[in-house]
């Protein structure tokens, strides 16, 4: 490891890989500086869905698209007051970008399934990589390493180094001790978002969130300190996907964290999963979906109650966010869905189902118990199931019991629910949980320009400072799968290309 060199890049998601690689690509000597002891960020934790338009497997399925059509449907995802606050010409630019990413990534050997419709969305756009999202850092790692470019993990960067006005390096600390690396040609911040840092949400969404974890444990806002440090002007800071719930994911590795993610066995994942069944494929779908994505609220609404581990009610289960902020102030932060006959029937075919992949993959009563046993459990009593998750039977049997009375209006609870309530009966009920209440995205970030400079409080650039991925946002609101991917590979892809062209410091 040298002290300088062309490129410096904090953090090792997919974002600064991407950044890395490109600048590399370029001509650029990089080194990247991950905190932890191994890569993949954010990124790496996700399934891989990558939504563009105007792409080649698009027009290889015979769907005309473009990135002005995709701007439009874009904006029908998240709330209006939300999207009245995005930055309408990045996201344009950016959607304009997100195929030649495509076809970048493809050239490193990685293969994708699709594209799979997201409605919205008017036409199909999500592409999905194979096998999941380590694919990605598997393959940037690899072409990075191979072009010359240095990698060092549990290097936290703790101060940018300013001389002159100009961002020229930064100080890590390596092996306990703080070290200088300068920068010829510009430093990328590329650290992630700030989900896991309750002292950033309770400055932003205020101090009842600050007990709702992060679904990223290391995403504490590093990068975004940092560059407001130096006089960075941060844009967007309470707008967040979440907070939402989730199931705990199952303890060891996965079979799709066992699946490979480069090398010989991948490429062939990729030739053959145009021909792997249809019934085969929506297994090992299905297997990620109640792995990673959050129960509906609909199931909420149509009568699932909330228990915690003492097997009683503790909020009304229709009014959100006060039910997540609720939940994470249980022990351990845990609570459980109860299910009755009549719900675990509704819940077993379409159009109701506890979780999807949109329209790729549904996930009904019968694919957790099937695909989750760990979370999943069935009994012919409340009774019964809560003694497979060590909840006092006797107390869910009562908790039952007062809320069916409490909708019949023999007696008042203390926590009443305010719509969508019924009475819960039968010889069939099901447990699932635990669950938590998670941040899954903030979408606050760097002010940024479209050759990804960091803004100062005035607008202006802050000179050899970059930001890319969810450190970078830059003000673009990013609702529905695969966007914060797509920006994240893309905005690496486009700022390697512009330090390759950038001349060095001397």
């Amino acid at each position: 490891m040298n002290d300088e060199y062309d490129v410096v890049v904090i953090g090792g998601g997919g974002a600064g890989l991407a950044s890395g690689v490109s600048a590399a690509e370029h001509g650029a000597s990089v080194i990247l500086l991950e905190k932890l002891s191994k890569l993949g960020g954010s990124t790496g934790r996700a399934i891989g869905s990558f939504t563009s338009s105007g792409t080649t497997l698009q027009r290889k399925a015979g769907i005309d698209d473009n990135p002005d059509d995709h701007d439009v449907d874009a904006g029908l995802f998240g709330p209006r007051e939300y999207e009245a606050r995005n930055n309408a010409p990045l996201r344009r630019y950016f959607f304009g970008q997100a195929a030649a990413t495509l076809d970048w990534l493809a050239s490193l050997g990685l293969s994708f399934h699709g594209p799979s419709p997201e409605p919205p969305n008017r036409v199909a756009r999500m592409h999905n990589v194979v096998p999941n999202a380590k694919a990605y850092v598997a393959a940037l790692q690899v072409r990075l390493l191979r072009l010359g470019g240095v990698i060092v993990c549990d290097a936290p960067v703790e101060e940018l180094v300013v001389e002159g006005g100009c961002v020229t390096g930064v100080a890590a600390r390596i092996d306990g001790q703080l070290r200088i690396i300068r920068a010829r040609r510009g430093v990328v911040m590329a650290a992630g978002d700030y989900t896991n840092s309750p002292e950033m949400i309770a400055q932003y969404r205020g101090d009842r969130f600050t007990k709702i974890e992060g679904i990223n444990p290391y995403a504490v806002g590093d990068g975004h300190r940092l560059a407001e440090r130096i006089g960075a002007k941060l844009v967007n800071m309470d707008i967040t996907y979440g907070p939402e719930f989730r199931f705990v994911p199952p303890s060891g590795a996965t079979l799709e964290q066992l699946l490979p993610s480069r090398g010989p066995l991948l490429r062939l994942m990729g030739l053959v999963m145009p021909l792997v069944p249809g019934l085969l494929m929506r297994w090992m779908i299905k297997r990620m979906l109640v792995t990673w994505q959050h129960p509906e609220d609909r199931l909420l609404l149509d009568g699932a109650i909330l228990v915690n581990q003492a097997g009683r009610r503790f909020c009304d289960e229709t009014v959100s966010p006060d039910r997540e902020i609720a939940v994470a102030a249980q022990p351990d932060k845990i609570a459980y869905l109860l299910l009755d006959e009549a719900l675990i029937a509704r819940y077993g075919e379409w159009p109701n189902y506890i979780s999807t992949a949109p329209e790729i993959a549904y996930a009904y009563v019968r694919d957790y118990l099937r695909l989750r046993p760990d979370i999943a459990h069935e009994g012919e009593s409340p009774g019964k199931v809560a003694s497979s998750r060590a909840i006092p039977g006797d107390v869910l049997e009562a908790t039952v019991a007062a809320y069916n009375e409490e909708l019949s209006g023999a007696r008042s609870v203390s926590t009443p629910r305010a719509e969508g309530g019924r009475p819960m009966t039968g010889s069939r009920w099901v447990l699932l949980g635990p669950l938590k209440a998670y941040f899954t995205n903030t979408e606050g970030g760097l002010a940024i320009d479209e050759s990804l400079r960091v803004l100062d409080n005035e607008g202006q650039p802050i000179p050899g400072l970059y930001a890319t991925g969810q450190t970078g946002l830059g003000g673009m609101v990013l609702w529905g799968h695969g966007l914060h991917i797509a920006w994240a590979l893309t905005s690496g892809r486009l700022v390697g290309e512009i330090l390759g062209r950038t001349e060095a410091r001397t």
